[in-house]
């Protein structure tokens, strides 16, 4: 099988797993190579299929992922994954998260998985999407150099008090929902990562998206929030709105941030969440 690395040496944990990595793609006889700018893992994968690679492995975190997959959808070609970042969703849903060594096994006693994957205003995403606050938190983020959980928690923190709730009409193929809502989510797999649980009981191969709309957290029910958040049962929490569909359209008073995997982009006010499913291949347990 002809497979090649593609790490993102930004993340912390990959650079410091690139002897590893060297020493497995050497006895494996794999190709090593690594990202230099935003988006380059996209090039980089594309040029992996013209090559005929059958494995190709993002090494890093959900940004590194989302773009290597980009590339491989409706491809013959299998995405492996060495998780290296701060949330890693994707990879805690199918069982890969974990030290490097056990995503290494992986690579080669795994199996080949069929998965579904999502676009969200015409942006792939193969984790989770969002509007509201969690995009706004991504704008925040992402610019920052030194990431992780906590860095995310206090950046969180500092922009939580001037967060206002929006007002959301959600449409399926079938129903229509107004809500206000703080955040919302549309998930392709069961959580953000970190084990926080935003859609409980999403499959990343059961042919749906289901969207999460949480209210505004107060003194009352913030502690309630976050516990069920990370017990799974966030969908039973009074005023949360938990939807599973094919296909959302999500309409806002005015255009603003999207978030797909954690990577930002500008949207309109009318936001198009789609399914494709059992388009992506990738390597699990």
């Amino acid at each position: 099988m002809k497979t090649r690395f593609i790490l993102n040496p930004r993340s912390g944990r990959a650079a410091r797993a690139l002897p590893a990595l060297r020493t497995f793609a050497a006895e494996n006889r794999a190709e090593l190579v690594l990202t230099k700018r935003p988006r380059h893992a996209t090039d980089l994968a594309a040029r992996a299929l013209d090559d005929r690679c059958d494995l190709i492995v993002a090494v890093g975190g959900d940004g590194t992922l989302n773009e290597v997959a980009t590339a491989l959808i409706d491809t013959p070609a299998t995405l492996g994954l060495v998780p290296c970042g701060s949330g890693d969703g994707l990879g805690r849903h199918l069982g890969i998260h974990g030290p490097v060594a056990h995503a290494l096994r992986i690579l080669k006693m795994g199996t080949p998985r069929l998965i579904d994957t999502g676009l969200a205003d015409g942006h792939p995403f193969f984790t989770a999407a969002g509007l509201g606050f969690e995009a706004h938190i991504a704008e925040k983020f992402n610019p920052l150099t030194s990431r992780g959980f906590l860095r995310y928690l206090t950046t969180s923190a500092i922009a939580f008090a001037r967060w206002q709730p929006e007002r959301f009409t959600i449409t399926t193929p079938d129903t229509r929902h107004e809500v206000t809502a703080f955040t919302l989510a549309v998930a392709n797999s069961d959580q953000y990562g970190n084990n926080a649980l935003i859609a409980p009981g999403a499959r990343a191969d059961d042919a749906l998206l289901d969207l999460t709309a949480i209210p505004r957290p107060t003194l009352l029910n913030s502690a309630s929030l976050l516990a069920r958040l990370f017990r799974g049962t966030i969908d039973r929490h009074r005023g949360v709105l938990h939807l599973r569909a094919a296909r959302f359209t999500v309409e806002r008073p005015a255009p603003g941030p999207l978030h797909t995997d954690g990577e930002l982009h500008a949207a309109g006010h009318t936001v198009e969440f789609t399914l494709r499913p059992a388009s992506l291949r990738i390597m699990a347990p």
